[in-house]
């Protein structure tokens, strides 16, 4: 049994650090991918996780099938496809260590992936389905990303869903609503930002995670607030974790990190989200914001996963 399989985007982020003497950035290379930084912190706290996604042939594709798998994440569904490049997103950061993003990707291998492609016993022997928004953008994999979550609800799964809006992405944001909205009328848990809360419902945080689990049936929502913390509400509680303030220096895969660390916590209660108490759910936010703190002062989405004693030592001291 697996705990967590995810679907979704394997990439490489290309971080504009420093320029060169004639302006242009000089751009470091970091493994990355939503769904695969969300896995990589649940592997790190000690679950079995596995990922569905397609790079190319190429020299950022195996490096990258190659990290997840040191990461512990099972990579046999990961395809690598000779037709077609590993996406590449550019970041560039802003003083606070804020990112912005674009992308190499017209096709990227990622948007190439076909539900005929899929294991669907590795869907049938999961707990829990993770999805996020990237694989809904173009087809085939927006169709292969629909099927894999009706097959694995009917089987039975947990299914968790991060909107990771991406305006570049998308050319028209209307159809990126219809696609967020559907993501989460499939959801059992979302995590999802106060930015991605207003742009869906012009909503503050708790007015849009009440409506999220009235409207939508999600059993537990944590909207994350940036280094503010999070709020957490689900049907037994609602409530507020704050930040834990870092030297800051890149916060990208933070909010992937944040729902990894903090599904990582949940597992390991064994209970259905919405039968977690209060005092369960502050627990799993406060582990979850330390987690995500931390990586924002390391470069990169995967290797800035921290340890279990890094976690746990933040902890202590706050």
């Amino acid at each position: 049994m697996m705990d967590v399989t995810a679907i979704g985007e394997l990439l490489v982020d290309l971080t504009a650090r420093t320029t060169s003497s004639d302006g242009y950035p000089i751009l470091e290379a970091h493994p990355g991918g939503a769904p695969c930084n969300f896995l990589a912190a649940l592997s790190k706290f000690g679950a079995r996780t596995a990922l569905i996604a397609k790079v190319g042939d190429d020299t950022f594709g195996h490096l990258l099938r190659q990290t997840a798998e040191d990461c512990g994440i099972d990579v046999h569904n990961v395809l690598v496809d000779p037709e077609v490049f590993t996406t590449l997103a550019f970041v560039t950061l802003d003083p606070s260590g804020d990112r912005k993003f674009a992308f190499a990707r017209k096709p990227g291998a990622d948007t190439c992936l076909r539900w005929e492609e899929i294991d669907q016993e590795l869907l049938a022997q999961s707990r829990v389905v993770h999805f996020g928004t990237l694989s809904l953008t173009n087809e085939p994999a927006r169709q292969a990303t629909r099927e894999t979550i009706a097959y694995s609800k009917a089987h039975g799964a947990l299914i968790t869903f991060d909107p990771n809006l991406r305006v570049p992405l998308w050319a028209d944001l209307g159809e990126a609503k219809e696609q967020m909205l559907y993501g989460l009328a499939q959801a059992d848990v979302v995590k999802i930002s106060e930015e991605e809360v207003r742009f869906l419902f012009d909503l503050d945080e708790k007015e849009g995670a009440r409506r999220i689990l009235e409207e939508f049936g999600v059993s537990l929502v944590f909207v994350t607030l940036g280094p503010e913390g999070c709020y957490y509400a689900n049907a037994q509680a609602q409530g507020y974790v704050p930040g834990f303030r870092m030297n800051t220096v890149d916060t990208t895969g933070a909010g992937d990190i944040f729902g990894g660390s903090a599904l990582s916590r949940i597992l390991r209660l064994g209970k259905h989200p919405r039968e977690l108490s209060g005092e369960e759910l502050k627990e799993a936010v406060r582990f979850a914001c330390a987690s995500a703190a931390l990586s924002t002062t390391v470069f990169g989405g995967i290797p800035s996963v921290p340890s279990l004693e890094a976690v746990e030592q933040l902890l202590a001291s706050r």
